[in-house]
């Protein structure tokens, strides 16, 4: 049997408008955020490099999002990323963090300029402190799609991003992109890390606010 109802098309009756109140265990990643001690592994040619990075993260909440009776709240989201004491980005970022309270799910959807797209999902209590998405490359609905030369060269099989939200109010995350790379029996972990520390606190979703979506 699905796990869906047969009426797909119904919407949920008496929406509560405020984002910020129904975030879930994403509610204290809203707001803007700086890190300054980022680490990343990535591939060359003649082995793993690591390369600090400084970050700029941009999470605002979004209003409510309906699939029939499925509901979301949300974080649309924007990284940019430096190397220290450069102005060219080293790596941007967009998407969404979406979370769903009747599956207690958590969802990021994310894009990146190199031609590659993914999503990623877990199962989350409502008040936890650190959760882990995953996405596979032979997954349907959760999963992962490059452009041609990245299939050839750098295959993505997983994507994993675990986060830790600190009583301290900062919070960070390690992400684990496994990737086959061509001319290499095993596979290649590139791994991104960073601590993240407030610089401006969120403000309400528009229709909660009054202004038009």
């Amino acid at each position: 049997m699905s796990e869906f109802s047969s009426d797909i098309y119904t919407e949920p009756s008496a929406i509560d408008v405020n984002t910020l109140d129904n975030l879930g265990p994403l509610a204290p990643m809203a707001g803007i955020w700086k890190g300054e001690r980022g680490l990343d592994i990535k591939p060359k040619a003649d082995g793993p490099r690591k390369q600090a990075y400084v970050e700029r993260i941009e999470l605002y909440p979004i209003d409510p999002v309906t699939n029939g009776p499925q509901l979301f709240y949300g974080l649309r989201y924007l990284i940019i990323i430096n190397k220290p004491g450069q102005a060219k980005t080293y790596h941007e970022q967009v998407g969404y963090w979406l979370w769903e309270p009747a599956t207690s799910t958590v969802i990021q959807t994310l894009g990146i300029p190199r031609g590659q797209i993914a999503m990623a999902s877990a199962v989350v209590a409502p008040d936890a402190k650190e959760f882990e998405l995953v996405a596979r490359l032979e997954s349907d609905t959760y999963g992962i799609r490059s452009n041609p030369f990245l299939e050839y060269g750098f295959k993505t099989v997983e994507y994993r991003i675990k986060v830790t939200i600190n009583d301290d109010g900062t919070w960070g995350y390690e992400e684990d992109t496994v990737m086959m790379i061509r001319g290499q029996d095993e596979p290649f972990h590139h791994v991104d890390r960073n601590l993240l520390f407030k610089v401006a606190e969120p403000v309400a979703n528009p229709m909660a606010t009054g202004i038009p979506a």
